[in-house]
């Protein structure tokens, strides 16, 4: 007895219309199916990460990214999205670009800060690059909530110690400070000068709420 083999068609189909539904079933039962793979950020194939990104929402992307980095983008989304507005998304925010974050609200900090403000740090690798600044400013404005005005501080891993970079109202400009030692508590908000000779792309004090 053939097994039967369950078909949409009408019962007065003819038996050419049956035999290519019963071909064309078994042609199809050949392929593996592409779930859930596919829609796993670490597994799906690289060429599909765009389109897996649109489909969770990501809002910031960068085609030009490292493959590590888009999947991570993706893997964050709906973390970030789900917990919006909560120092938890923050730091989701920070870790999609591949940086470590510290995040402290205003109630965390001493003396305390003004209500509903808060400092994100973000220690980065060497992958930095004069773009990225702008991308996290993006990504954090998306995750924070829209009363919330944020701090951020780019800190550089050094040999024996941490440099912590802030510009003030710019994207871009020159300025060092040395740290020693773990990630000391600071007032971020507070206006640094430049103590340093290198040039980095750096972001502090930066009202979110003024971003396009």
């Amino acid at each position: 007895m053939s097994r039967y083999a369950p078909s949409l068609l009408p019962a007065n189909s003819s038996p050419l219309e049956k035999a290519l539904d019963l071909g064309l079933g078994r042609l199809l039962d050949r392929v593996a199916p592409p779930f859930p793979g596919l829609m796993n950020p670490l597994r799906t194939p690289v060429e599909f990460l765009p389109y897996l990104a649109a489909d969770r929402g990501v809002s910031e992307w960068n085609a030009d990214a490292s493959e590590a980095e888009k999947r991570l983008t993706v893997e964050l989304s709906w973390q970030i999205q789900r917990q919006a507005g909560t120092p938890k998304a923050l730091s989701h925010a920070v870790e999609s670009l591949g940086f470590t974050p510290n995040i402290m609200a205003w109630y965390q900090q001493r003396p305390q800060a003004l209500p509903y403000t808060f400092d994100v740090q973000a220690i980065v690798g060497a992958s930095w690059s004069s773009g990225d600044h702008n991308r996290l400013i993006r990504r954090i404005n998306a995750a924070k909530s829209e009363r919330d005005q944020a701090t951020i501080t780019i800190v550089y891993p050094l040999a024996g110690g941490l440099s912590l970079s802030s510009a003030v109202h710019a994207p871009l400009c020159e300025g060092e400070l040395s740290l020693g030692g773990a990630l000391p508590e600071l007032v971020l908000g507070t206006r640094l000068n430049s103590a340093g000779v290198a040039q980095y792309y750096t972001i502090n004090d930066y009202d979110l709420r003024a971003q396009p």
